[in-house]
């Protein structure tokens, strides 16, 4: 695979996924409600215009660098926990390419594990647990799995996508274990859970090139 990714392709995606959260504050804030404080949509929308603004002033000279200063920017606009895990996920994908000026399909596949790892990692939680993991690790290896098939972007791409779907659809019907939605209980089972649905959002528009 020699398909390569260059600093305005990044600039590009990020600026589709900040618009797709800001298009759907509404919906991935009722998902909130109905399983914790209900302000992941706020949460993330700020952290979308923070962003657009990040990349309208920010060279890519250095991939690497221009995703830690993306995810800085997202832990100093929204500090709280969707924030913090996003933040985690753009500073640890970043350090996997630190120096590059351009990506390849090997490149995408570390900064995905690096950001599913530091996810888990920050957010104590793991696979089963109805969080953002249940979309975001099967994504991850699914990508993995594609690129190490030689597939091309565009293929890898579409199975992570349809591998976080699954990942959503198959914790729907499971209690939420992990953080404010844990203290919900039973109300959450056959919730979508919103950490899911914003990934699939993001994801779904990066993806849209």
């Amino acid at each position: 695979m020699s398909e390569m990714i260059q600093g305005q392709d990044v600039i590009a995606a990020m600026q589709r996924a900040c618009n797709a959260l800001l298009a759907q504050q509404s919906y991935l804030t009722s998902l909130d409600q109905a399983m914790g404080d209900g302000d992941m949509g706020i949460t993330l929308s700020k952290i979308a215009t923070a962003l657009l603004e990040y990349v309208e002033t920010t060279p890519v000279d250095d991939l690497g660098k221009f995703f830690l200063g993306a995810g800085m920017t997202a832990n100093r606009t929204a500090p709280s926990t969707m924030g913090t895990l996003l933040a985690t996920a753009l500073m640890r994908a970043g350090k996997a390419v630190k120096g590059k000026s351009e990506l390849d399909a090997s490149d995408l596949a570390r900064m995905f594990k690096a950001a599913d790892a530091g996810i888990q990692e920050r957010g104590k939680a793991r696979p089963g647990d109805k969080t953002i993991v249940d979309a975001l690790h099967p994504a991850s290896e699914a990508f993995a799995a594609a690129v190490d098939a030689s597939k091309s972007l565009a293929e890898a791409g579409a199975e992570a996508l349809k591998a976080a779907q699954a990942g959503l659809e198959s914790v729907t019907p499971l209690r939420s274990k992990i953080g404010r939605a844990s203290w919900v209980g039973e109300r959450t089972i056959g919730k979508v859970d919103p950490g899911c649905a914003a990934f699939v959002t993001m994801f779904t528009a990066v993806l849209q090139f």
